[in-house]
């Protein structure tokens, strides 16, 4: 939601790259599933300096991105050689790929951290013929300071998350999330998009900050019974919880399928 604005969107690009371009309608967006992919284009359509990156917001470690984002590029690229006979002896030319994920959940992790698609292989090999890293940026406080200066939203979104995990150690989530909104509103951290967007994102913060404990409450669980018992009461708490923030049974369906992989029909039955 923060980055779908363009201006915004191409300061983080721009932040990431170390590059300074200052056109954001020359930005092109494409949303896939759990990703965004970005790419700045000229008057003729072209990519500018033959780049795109793909964007993706984590807060558990997850050491399968690059199998994930090889689905994405592969996806992307087919785009581009649309329509041209890749059998030709003339080279088909493709942007280079860049792939990113900024976390900031509660496990440590350091500023920096690459996750290598050779990473899986049974094999290793000094020289994989096929490899794809992904970057992962740290944005949790005290981490990746000149990214943070650059792209002050992205600050101001970690200060947001911090603020809602510090109320939430002695408030229940919503309440926490609700005193987090309006502290930030007063202090001008996101203050513009929290007014305009206040009731989803409190709505959304407290489905996905639950959701982000609830995982981690499963790693330290262990054993099935307690798998399916916390899922049920999680899926329960966030349908009441959306129901009550005003969000419709659509949305309701689109977010459970979305987070917890389940079918319409067990949608239904919770809702």
């Amino acid at each position: 939601m923060l980055f779908s604005d363009k201006k915004e969107l191409l300061t983080l690009y721009n932040a990431v790259n170390g590059t300074s371009y200052d056109n954001p309608d020359e930005l092109e967006i494409t949303t896939l599933e759990n990703a965004v992919y970005m790419a700045v284009k000229n008057d003729l359509s072209c990519v500018i300096d033959m780049r795109l990156n793909l964007y993706e917001h984590q807060s558990s470690v997850n050491p399968n991105m690059p199998l994930r984002n090889l689905e994405y590029v592969t996806h992307i690229f087919s785009h581009f050689y649309a329509g041209k006979d890749v059998y030709s002896t003339r080279l088909i030319h493709l942007p280079n790929p860049r792939f990113v994920v900024f976390y900031n959940g509660v496990d440590k992790q350091p500023e920096r951290k690459e996750f290598k698609l050779s990473d899986a292989y049974t094999h290793m090999e000094e020289h994989p013929s096929l490899e794809l890293v992904v970057l992962q940026l740290n944005i949790n406080p005290s981490y990746n300071d000149d990214l943070m200066q650059a792209c002050p939203t992205l600050r101001e979104y970690m200060l947001f998350v911090e603020r809602i995990r510090k109320y939430s150690q002695n408030m229940d989530t919503n309440t926490a999330v609700t005193h987090a909104v309006n502290d930030c509103i007063s202090e001008n951290i996101l203050s513009d998009f929290l007014r305009k967007n206040k009731r989803e994102v409190i709505a959304m913060s407290i489905f996905e900050y639950d959701a982000e404990l609830h995982e981690k409450t499963l790693q330290e669980i262990g054993y099935e019974k307690g798998r399916d018992d916390g899922i049920t009461q999680t899926i329960s708490t966030m349908v009441s919880l959306l129901k009550e923030n005003g969000f419709s049974n659509v949305q309701i369906t689109d977010a459970l399928i979305k987070n917890f992989k389940l079918s319409a029909e067990e949608v239904k039955k919770y809702i």
